[in-house]
């Protein structure tokens, strides 16, 4: 039997069905637990580690290239050209967060340190420095090292050093099931960053189900020490998907929708740029359009009274 090349994260993997470890032979991933027994496929050198039991796809989804989520970064077509509309309209998404992905990422510099991406997205971070990233989501994007369901995360328990969630959580059927395995495989002290909207309009369709309010986001992640937290995208920016929605709700028509979308983004775009002096405003907290967390991981999680004692916003009734 030819066994892959082995990768220095590959003996941090585990079964997403059973948390045993794997073993990759013969181009696919074997579960080296006899009562489990699940073969995972590779699809290009891409390991597909989900436990289809427990996820809202298959085997078959990416063996047959499916498009999950991303119909924009289909593989299995040509690329698709950015219209002459989109490079004209400014886009109105724009992060007030304090610090950067690839800030947080330069933490992660020593050869022995791993940070998992949950959620690669259209975009692949390039830190600085020598940080050991492993880049996983439930499609084929560019720069993917593998698929994976963040409801079972293919690590071995506390195997990691971080794990970096952005505008992951709510596309996730279970996002508490899913924090608690990245709680689980984050190493005693280990650190994930999130960001997570609230007001925010449906995207990706069907894939898409759940909002967080500031305390609620805080409650997601009450298995960790809060460092950092607060708006990541403001009121404005609310105010713009808002907007751009409205006027897309009066037509059907792709055709039609491209121009209301190009006027809504033309229209709106300087209101997010508002979030950079209300980002600090008690008023801001209720209306903004999404917030980050920067936590270490905890002994003890947060309680529910202690959670309500950090409310920021004005407590209007």
């Amino acid at each position: 039997m030819t066994k892959l090349e082995p990768l220095s994260w590959h003996d941090r993997l585990a079964c997403p069905a059973c948390k045993s470890p794997l073993e990759d032979v013969d181009s696919a991933f074997h579960c080296t637990n006899s009562d489990c027994g699940t073969q995972f496929p590779t699809v290009d050198g891409i390991p597909i580690l989900i436990n289809e039991a427990g996820s809202l796809f298959s085997f078959a989804d990416f063996q047959t290239r499916k498009v999950t989520t991303f119909s924009d970064l289909d593989p299995s077509g040509p690329p698709k050209k950015t219209s002459f509309l989109r490079r004209l309209v400014p886009s109105n998404s724009r992060s007030v967060r304090s610090g950067s992905d690839r800030e947080f990422l330069r933490e992660y510099q020593r050869a022995d340190q791993w940070v998992l991406v949950i959620g690669l997205g259209d975009v692949k971070y390039t830190p600085d420095g020598k940080a050991n990233v492993i880049y996983s989501d439930v499609h084929f994007g560019e720069g993917v090292d593998l698929i994976a369901d963040g409801h079972d995360i293919p690590f071995r328990d506390e195997s990691l050093d971080a794990v970096l969630v952005i505008s992951v959580m709510e596309h996730v059927a279970d996002p508490q099931r899913c924090a608690q395995e990245v709680t689980r495989v984050l190493k005693p002290g280990g650190r994930v960053l999130a960001a997570t909207p609230f007001m925010q309009q449906v995207h990706l369709g069907r894939y898409d189900f759940t909002r967080f309010t500031q305390l609620g986001h805080r409650r997601l992640w009450r298995h960790f020490h809060e460092i950092d937290s607060g708006i990541s995208c403001g009121p404005g920016m609310a105010l713009a998907w808002a907007w751009q929605y409205f006027l897309l709700s009066f037509s059907e028509k792709q055709s039609t929708r491209k121009y209301l979308r190009a006027f809504a983004k033309l229209t709106s775009f300087p209101l997010p740029y508002f979030d950079e002096y209300l980002k600090n405003k008690k008023g801001a907290i209720d209306a903004a359009s999404s917030f980050y967390f920067l936590g270490e991981k905890a002994e003890v999680p947060i309680s529910d009274r202690e959670i309500i004692a950090g409310y920021r916003g004005l407590d209007n009734l």
